[in-house]
């Protein structure tokens, strides 16, 4: 498989306190990985670290091949909408997630509004694209915030704690969904996520990450990829 990220001797502080420290890593185009550890251990800030938004205490992050060309798609936790005065529309809300890649004037196509109504249908919302997104149940406000983390067809797609808000059976549906993605693009995923069944249902590796410690396995088997601390 492709290599898409590479993690050299990292280390990441909170403030003047480390979090993150020789940590090591890949991840390659076809891998799902599960990212598990206590609150505070530091999953939240790795993945901030991979998408440039936390700076780097030591250490290399290498993206192939660049960092510009590199596509990565991150859907945060997420406070979900209960304002039915909130302006904007599901179209409009998935259309964000290709105003980054625009040079100025920021604007839309005819072409990326194709590409926001391919990506609604493909998640079963078409119906809802000119609603009001605070007018939506948690699970369909939740389809419709992957859509925009997908709508650029990304290489890889961040997720931190994606279905914290959601009831089962929706949570469920949600997984469904990342793993047809996961499948059929072969995209590249990271998942973080308290739900460790969910994990060991449908991820390949997970990451365990405890007490400055990184430890990668694959799922079903005791073999330990990587060990970083």
């Amino acid at each position: 498989m492709n290599k898409l990220i590479e993690v050299n001797d990292l280390a990441v502080k909170y403030g003047k306190n480390p979090i993150l420290k020789s940590v090591n890593f890949s991840v390659c185009q076809g891998d799902y990985i599960g990212i598990v550890g206590p609150n505070g251990a530091g999953k939240t800030t790795l993945i901030k670290a991979l998408l440039g938004l936390h700076p780097l205490d030591q250490g290399r992050i290498t993206y192939y091949p660049n960092r510009a060309s590199l596509r990565i798609g991150y859907l945060p936790q997420v406070i979900l909408s209960n304002d039915h005065l909130f302006p904007a529309k599901v179209s409009e809300v998935v259309g964000l997630g290709l105003i980054g890649e625009k040079k100025y004037p920021k604007r839309l196509t005819k072409d990326d509004r194709k590409r926001v109504n391919d990506m609604l249908e493909r998640l079963g919302i078409s119906e809802y694209k000119n609603r009001k997104i605070g007018d939506l149940s948690g699970g369909q406000q939740q389809r419709v915030y992957l859509a925009r983390a997908l709508v650029n067809h990304p290489h890889i797609l961040i997720l931190d704690e994606p279905t914290s808000a959601l009831d089962p059976q929706i949570r469920e549906d949600f997984f469904k969904i990342i793993e047809e993605i996961h499948t059929i693009d072969q995209t590249a995923m990271m998942l973080i996520s308290h739900d460790t069944h969910a994990i060991e249902s449908h991820a390949k590796k997970m990451m365990l990450i405890e007490r400055n410690t990184i430890t990668l396995k694959n799922i079903g088997g005791a073999t330990h990829d990587v060990t970083s601390g």
